[in-house]
């Protein structure tokens, strides 16, 4: 693959098998960080296509994804060293491999091969905006009685492909503000079990663009901009 303007891109090299950590079921390090990447450029390539935004957009492909291309080469830098046949580094195996019977750290290496520990620098002080958004079961609102409420998953909500508005204590201020981008991002009211979190703006790729902590104010114009940012302005 080759960025605008010819330049190379960087590669992304798998960790060498027989050096890789013992994973427990349930956490498979190699999906998840290939869909995420090929997400996160799809989703912009298709707003550049559709004229929302500018091919600018795409430049955040490369800030967002080389510094955690840079990262995976230094984990797989150290598991290759791991893999040394002389008595010290076995040694060494071994204590890592007492080490990884730990939860504490076994999700820590878990985390950072399955690419769930990154979180890209947006410029924003709260902890989900840059990360993928946790995935909540969620209780969906219907303004008719006689419709069953329905319950979902948020990763669900975001097959189309497009962004989501994720309004979890009814917060009428903040969907009239983004009312203007409707037909590129779905608004969708819903209950979940989290305490720390009045709305989420998400992008189709997954990752948390702007979060509105519990009874906070609303800002309109973070709002905006961050909406204006990665979905254009309105038509």
């Amino acid at each position: 693959m080759r960025r605008r303007g010819g330049r190379p891109a960087a590669p992304y090299p798998a960790p060498p098998a027989r050096a890789r950590p013992r994973v427990r079921a349930g956490r498979r390090p190699g999906p998840q960080r290939r869909y995420r990447r090929r997400g996160d450029l799809g989703w912009k390539l298709a707003a550049v296509v559709c004229g929302w935004v500018g091919e600018d957009i795409l430049d955040a492909y490369t800030t967002e994804r080389h510094p955690v291309a840079a990262r995976l080469l230094r984990n797989t830098r150290a598991q290759i060293a791991l893999m040394r046949p002389d008595p010290q580094t076995r040694a060494l195996w071994e204590m890592f491999s007492d080490l990884m019977d730990l939860d504490d750290t076994h999700r820590y290496v878990a985390d950072i091969l399955a690419g769930m520990d990154v979180r890209y620098d947006r410029g924003d002080d709260h902890r989900l905006v840059g990360t993928l958004c946790p995935d909540m079961k969620l209780t969906l609102e219907r303004p008719d009685p006689d419709v069953v409420t329905a319950v979902t998953r948020s990763a669900d909500l975001l097959r189309e492909g497009r962004g989501l508005l994720l309004d979890l204590v009814d917060r009428a201020e903040v969907r009239d503000a983004a009312a203007a981008w409707t037909g590129r991002v779905d608004t969708v009211t819903a209950r979940t079990d989290r305490v720390d979190l009045d709305v989420l703006l998400i992008r189709p790729d997954g990752c948390v663009a702007w979060a509105l902590p519990t009874g906070q104010d609303l800002d309109a114009t973070t709002l905006v901009r961050a909406l204006g940012t990665w979905f254009g302005q309105p038509a």
